[in-house]
Order: structure tokens, then sequence, then C-alpha cells
């Protein structure tokens, strides 16, 4: 896939927040503005920008990943942990699967081109078993197996998440990276682990990395314009994380405008543009039978 392009920018979008639940009456009260408890109305929610996404990647020819999450709810927890602050935090005003709405939209994602993963709920990195269940919970919704994902806020205990990722038939991984740090910090290619066809797509950019998107958006275009210049010069693979929220203008301001300069850029510039698994399927694999290797010290070779 490489050979015919100057780089390749992966898109992804891990599914967290579908619905602006709670959130509404925090942001009211801390921005002191009422327009946000606008999105507890059936119809206002703001944090369901599905649909606006789609329309900007088939504008502009492309398509990308969604990872969803299939996360216990705090209801499902101990009493105790209903006292915790963090416990409300991870596990409170998520979704589920079996939601009508959510299942549609997996329906036209996948109907349409776009790849559907797994985004692994927050305890899952080092329980095979739960991965197992949310995996097979995806694909009964799309009725076909899945390719890859990545963890609930990039959580991973290496390498036992990335064996449990092989072990139930996952083919790569996009965890490795950072909320807070973004750049090429774990090479310019991807990753093989196990020397196999099992591969690790490092995290470039999160938006939360960028600094005051909403006040200072030229700042902020201009990491992403040196993070594209750097990818081209080393004939990279980058992959972007955006979060369906931050496509909601009212809420984060400026975001959406960034994510359409980076493909439009990118495009200009001659790159390879879509979603994990369409590269994944592009690329030669080693036979399964080479020695394994250290996880995170090995590099493999730039460009395959």
């Amino acid at each position: 896939m490489l050979d015919s392009h100057s780089f390749a920018l992966c898109l992804t979008h891990d599914v967290d927040r579908p619905y602006k639940t709670y959130h509404s009456l925090y942001y009211a009260l801390k921005q002191r503005d009422p327009n946000h408890l606008k999105s507890l109305l059936p119809t206002k929610n703001t944090y369901w920008t599905f649909e606006e996404i789609l329309d900007l990647e088939q504008d502009l020819g492309v398509r990308s990943a969604f990872y969803f999450l299939n996360e216990r709810g705090i209801r499902e927890r101990p009493l105790r942990s209903w006292l915790s602050k963090d416990a409300w935090r991870l596990y409170a005003g998520r979704y589920s699967l079996s939601d009508p709405a959510i299942i549609d939209i997996m329906h036209e994602m996948d109907a349409g081109g776009w790849e559907v993963g797994i985004h692994g709920s927050y305890e899952s990195h080092t329980d095979r078993d739960r991965l197992q269940f949310e995996k097979e919970s995806i694909e009964r919704v799309l009725g076909h197996e899945i390719t890859g994902g990545r963890q609930h806020y990039l959580n991973l205990s290496v390498p036992k998440t990335w064996e449990h990722h092989r072990s139930i038939g996952l083919k790569y991984d996009a965890s490795l990276g950072s909320s807070s740090e973004y750049g090429f910090n774990y090479g310019y290619g991807v990753r093989r682990p196990f020397d196999d066809s099992f591969v690790v797509f490092p995290l470039t950019l999160m938006e939360l990395a960028l600094p005051d998107v909403r006040n200072d958006p030229d700042t902020a275009w201009e990491i992403c314009e040196s993070l594209l210049a750097e990818a081209e010069a080393n004939n990279a693979v980058m992959t972007v994380l955006w979060h369906p929220r931050f496509y909601s203008e009212f809420d984060y301001p400026n975001y959406t405008w960034i994510y359409r300069q980076l493909i439009e850029t990118a495009l200009e510039m001659g790159a390879w543009v879509g979603p994990p698994a369409e590269l994944y399927d592009s690329l030669e694999h080693p036979s399964p039978d080479t020695e394994s290797t250290d996880p995170l010290t090995k590099q493999p070779p730039r460009n395959q």
C-alpha cells in the first residue's frame, strides 16, 4: 500500500459517550451556560455526531474506524463503588450495544465501508474472557468477524493484552500511545510484537493532546502540519484518534475544522487515508513460525 503513497494516515474514533447525560448539568454549572441543558432533550443530544462524521468523510472520499465500547454500567457494580468519583467517571452514562440507535448506526457504518471494531472496556486489558465476550457482542450485531480495535483509556498490560487480542482472533491493536503527548514515539511503522501477523498501530495523535484548540486553533493546526510533514518524510504510518463528541461545535469548537484539514492536507500530499483494517489487509505478513521477541523494544521495518 505505501509503495504508491507518500505515507499512510489511519483515521480512528473511540465511541465512548454518544449521549450527553449528566455532563449536561456538569457543564451548565461549570461554564454557567444553561444551553448545555438542551442536550437532555431527545432531539438535542450534541454528543451524537455520527451523521456529521460520516458525511464529512464521505465528502472527502475516505473511510475510518469506529471502535465500540461494551462497558459494564455503574448499576452492575458493587454498591460500595457507587461512592467512588472514579467509578462514576468510568462507568456512568455509558451506552448499550442493544440500543436500537447504536445497532442502526453500526449497521450503517458497516454497510457503507467504514470499519467497526472493539473498544475494549476499562478492565478488559487483563481479562481475556471479557475481551472475547465484547468482541463476540459486536460481531453478533454486525453478522461477521471484526479485525481489531483499541483499549479504553489506552490501557495496556504488555505483552499480555496483545496475547489476549491475538488469542481471541483480533489481528491488530491500536492502543499503544498517549492521551497527553503526540508524535512518532514508537517509530514510523507498524509493530509486530510477536513477529507474526498480529500488528500494533501506534497512536500518533489524540485530539486531547492538542493545546487550546478552542481559543487558538491555528497553533494546534501547526502541530498537525508538522506531524504530517514528518510522516511524509519517513513514509510513516500515522494514526489519529478523534472521539465522536469532539465533532460537536457547541461543546468543542474548531476540532472538526482541524480534522477536515488533516484529511484534506494528507490527500494533497499523496497519502493513503483510511481505517487500520484496510491498511492491515494490504500488508505483507511474516510466516507464523518466526521467533518472538520483546514486544516493545523490537522495532520492525518502517515500510511494510
